[in-house]
């Protein structure tokens, strides 16, 4: 009976047949929403469906005063008549009116050709540490011209519920299949806390069997421990009839992808959610599509994923695919990337002939200065990545000083900085205009994951500006791995931070230590704690997340700079003495040695800058 059932999910499946000839690769790739325009500050959230009459429904969340997920928010719609080509002018589907609505999970019903929209509302109150938000469903019978009213889905959510609900949001689906085909399935997510015992995070499945009429709680899943917590749930029907859902995760088991599957039609989970450490990609939505499905088993079926693909960071923007019902998915180098920089949210719909579209968030300095649209065919998902651009070439040619350390990395002397009275000898005067010194990237300062110290001399006297004294790998998202230590004298402080996977911490002293005098500062990671000390002296501690500082280098990280942030900006006035860089936790005795005696301590030096002279290579 079970492979009878098979057999006719399979005769009925919607297919994609192979064309005839290859088709050459084709993308067109350009803004759809684009920040503060059409009367709203920012777009973010983007959902995307295909409509029995081929239209092209785009949506997104249109934020009318920032980028925040608080306040007055609506939910927008553009709509395509040709394929994705051209697009119509912006219509309100939801409006806000100084509340939030958002979340959108759009779905066609192939029978009737009804679009339903199940979205959240939350009131105007900021809702950053958990509020009660709750289910909405809105429907169109004319392919998205006109929608009727937002209406409660009272009977999608508990009451217990209260401290976080969100739906999708990327498109939801209408399983093709079995007893239960014609089912339209939304993934949701909730929170509760009754303000004495543990938060409990849970994922479920929402489903409706009479085209959004009526909704029925679903497949549910729920922790107290923290190990496994899903957000933003996406669901593709497998080949056997089976409902896949692929979440966020945000619990301490490693990976940022948990997954589970429902084989009753999504009433049940066959087991809990479970983490994919091997789909590599940051703490980000991410979205599903069955692109194609012919037979069984057959190696042309083909699932794709969307989601940015550096470890850590919110960027690259990749679509990745499954041949093997979801079981893999493929490395970001044998995906496709559509764009190398920030970027974060997305959906993506099957098109006509071998077309899909890619709707995803994405700008230059951040991923929310537009919503992007990408409509393609099969065979550009092959096409070669190319090199990353973010691999810095080689650095410009210049003056240098010494590393003294066993890997004699180069250091390049910018903008004219100049040898001073230092702490020992000499330093390095530096003016706040265009001095720094740049060491490029090598495996002989890569801190990786392991226990590190970074240690220098400083003097200065500046009671205004931030004056970066070391600065590593990246700058960007407090999430984007990434080491540095600031001056940061306007807040009488000295302030570092640690940024590894979804996680930052900072730690900070209580001075600026600004009064022209030699101060030794040091920063170390060592067995779960980030300190930062100043003359011998513990000024701040936190505890430090575990995880690499240099996750994605395959993408492009900076070296060390020494004085300035890594973009240039933050620039130290003052003098700089002995810079050093340690792959290991030194201990108390030996930074007093250091701080004492000057004396380097040789095992696991990284770099070991003097800073007592700067010449061309090869002058003596």
């Amino acid at each position: 009976m079970r492979v009878l059932t098979a057999l006719l999910m399979i005769s009925t499946f919607i297919t994609s047949p192979a064309p005839a000839t290859a088709e050459a690769p084709f993308v067109d790739d350009s803004v759809l929403f684009q920040q503060k325009t059409e009367g709203y500050s920012c777009f973010r959230i983007p959902a995307v469906v295909h409509a029995t009459d081929g239209e092209v429904l785009a949506f997104a969340e249109g934020r009318v005063a920032d980028c925040g997920d608080d306040g007055d928010i609506d939910i927008v719609l553009k709509r395509s008549s040709d394929g994705g080509k051209t697009w119509g002018p912006l219509q309100v589907v939801s409006d806000g009116n100084g509340s939030t609505h958002g979340n959108p999970v759009p779905i066609v019903d192939q029978k009737t050709g009804r679009i339903v929209l199940v979205t959240t509302h939350n009131g105007p109150q900021p809702c950053t540490n958990g509020c009660d938000r709750d289910p909405y469903v809105q429907t169109s019978d004319d392919f998205g011209a006109t929608w009727t009213a937002p209406r409660e889905l009272t009977d999608a959510k508990l009451p217990s519920w209260n401290f976080w609900y969100a739906t999708g949001p990327m498109h939801g689906i209408q399983l093709q299949h079995g007893p239960h085909a014609g089912r339209l399935i939304v993934g949701a997510t909730y929170e509760t806390y009754d303000g004495v015992g543990p938060h409990v995070y849970g994922g479920h499945l929402i489903y409706s069997d009479d085209s959004g009429e009526t909704w029925h709680i679903g497949a549910t899943m729920a922790r107290d421990d923290g190990k496994v917590i899903v957000g933003e749930i996406t669901v593709v029907e497998l080949t056997d009839g089976r409902i896949y859902a692929l979440a966020r995760e945000r619990g301490t088991d490693p990976g940022n992808r948990a997954y589970a599957i429902s084989s009753d039609g999504g009433a049940t989970f066959d087991a809990p959610f479970k983490t994919i450490p091997q789909l590599v990609m940051p703490d980000v939505q991410g979205s599903l599509l069955r692109f194609s499905a012919r037979n069984e088993g057959d190696r042309q079926n083909r699932i794709l994923f969307s989601a940015p693909a550096h470890p850590a960071a919110r960027e690259v923007m990749t679509v990745r695919s499954s041949y093997d019902e979801a079981r893999s998915f493929g490395t970001w180098q044998q995906g496709k990337v559509f764009y190398w920089g920030p970027s974060a949210y997305s959906d993506m719909v099957r098109l006509d002939g071998d077309q899909a579209g890619l709707l995803y968030e994405a700008g230059v300095a951040s991923p929310y200065e537009t919503i992007r649209w990408a409509r393609f065919n099969e065979a550009y998902l092959s096409t070669p990545n190319g090199t990353p651009p973010g691999i810095p070439g080689p650095p410009a040619p210049g003056p240098r000083t010494a590393d003294v350390g066993p890997a004699h990395n180069p250091a390049y002397v910018r903008g004219g900085a100049t040898v001073a009275a230092g702490k020992f000898g000499n330093g390095l005067a530096m003016d706040g205009v265009d001095d720094y010194v740049e060491v490029p990237f090598d495996r002989s300062i890569d801190l990786g994951a392991d226990d590190f110290t970074l240690m220098t001399w400083i003097k200065y006297g500046a009671t205004t500006g931030s004056h970066a004294i070391l600065w590593a790998y990246r700058t960007g998202s407090g999430t984007t791995p990434q080491i540095w230590l600031r001056a940061e004298p306007a807040s009488n402080r000295i302030r570092a931070l640690l940024a590894v996977d979804r996680y930052n911490v900072t730690v900070q002293s209580a001075s600026a230590y600004n009064d022209d005098q030699w101060h030794h500062v040091v920063l170390q990671r060592v067995k779960g704690k980030l300190r930062l000390l100043v003359d011998g002296v513990e000024v701040g501690s936190a505890t430090a997340p575990a995880g690499s500082v240099t996750a994605g280098k395959e993408f492009g990280v900076q070296g060390i700079h020494v004085g300035q942030r890594v973009d240039g900006a933050n620039r130290f006035v003052g003098t700089l003495d002995e810079v050093r860089v340690y792959r290991r936790a030194l201990s108390d005795a030996e930074l007093q040695q250091i701080r004492d005696t000057n004396n380097p301590i040789r095992s696991q030096l990284g770099l070991d800058l003097p800073l007592d002279q700067v010449g061309m290579p090869g002058q003596s």
